[in-house]
Parts: C-alpha cells; structure tokens; sequence
C-alpha cells in the first residue's frame, strides 16, 4: 500500500530523550527494589535501550512478543509468540510498550503477567493514543499522548521500515497504487 512519510518530526530527538529520562526517574521512584523490566518486542526495543541507560538501580530484563497487528492495522486479537524466559513470581515487575493504541495488546500482557504473581505490576509506553482505545487498560508511565496517527520512528515501523529513526514520524497511508 503507498505511503508517505511527513517531513517534520512529530516528536524530536531531543524531546523523547528528556521524556525518557524523565520516565526512568518516574519508574524508579516507585519502589527501592530491584526491577525486572519485560519490553514488548520488537517496537519498544529502542525505548528499552535509552530508559535502562537512563535508570541507576539494580535491573534484570526479559522479552515477550505478541501480534496484534495485520500490516498497519489493530486486528483486534492478540496472539503470543514468545512468552518470557524468567521466572517473576514475587518480582517488582515493569512492562515496556512502545505505543498503547486499542490497550489490547497491554490488557492482554498484564492478564498473562499477573497469572505469573508478580509482587507488583506496572508499565510504561512512550506513546499513547487514547482516542483509539477499546479496552480500559491501566498505563502507570506515558511518555507522550499522541492523536490518532500512525507514526514510526523511535523503534516504530511501516512495514518493518523506519524503526532506526531518532525521531517520531507521521505516515499518511493513501490508497493511491
């Protein structure tokens, strides 16, 4: 499907590395215990990388993957693919999403995260669109609240494209072939 990248940035560089450092202080400050921190593949991989630099204690990491999407839309399923490989029972537990759109995706990790007892349950997205929510699903840490655009950038992909971008995009998908 054709599609256009918008030349100027939605959310700078600059802006989502003070927004992430702020986030790391904020998740931080919520217990003086270690965090294991669980990031959602593979969109949130780049808000990992710059929230741990950001974070000063103690800190274990694990990965889980779901799909929830066919091409740029929210199917409206989630489906797991990979689960994570440590055991969280009685862990300080924190989820890292990239975006929180319909809150499918997050209700869906949070049901599958508490069946694992964790001592306690939170998570974190950079971006959130709460117009597109269909599901009310708890976001402890927003980085930014966004409008009903499908952006890139950041860790964020068009069809496994831009995830390398410093910046978050908008991309206007046409109909045009």
């Amino acid at each position: 499907m054709p599609y256009k990248l918008i030349d100027a940035p939605l959310l700078t560089a600059d802006q989502i590395r003070t927004r992430v450092y702020e986030l790391a202080q904020a998740v931080e400050s919520t217990t003086s215990e270690p965090l294991h921190l669980i990031a959602v593949l593979k969109g949130s991989i780049v808000f990992l990388a710059d929230l741990i630099r950001a974070m000063r204690g103690p800190i274990t990491l694990d990965f889980l993957a779901v799909s929830s999407y066919d091409a740029n839309l929210s199917s409206g399923t989630v489906q797991l693919l990979k689960d994570i490989d440590t055991d969280i029972k009685d862990q300080s537990v924190v989820i890292i999403e990239d975006i929180v759109d319909t809150g499918l995706t997050l209700e869906y990790v949070q049901t599958l995260l508490r069946s694992k007892k964790p001592k306690t349950l939170q998570s974190v997205c950079l971006l959130s669109k709460p117009s597109r929510r269909q599901t009310k699903v708890a976001v402890d840490h927003v980085g930014f609240e966004i409008e009903d655009h499908f952006v890139v950038g950041y860790g964020l992909d068009y069809e496994q494209q831009y995830r390398h971008l410093p910046h978050i995009s908008i991309v206007e998908v046409t109909s045009e072939q």
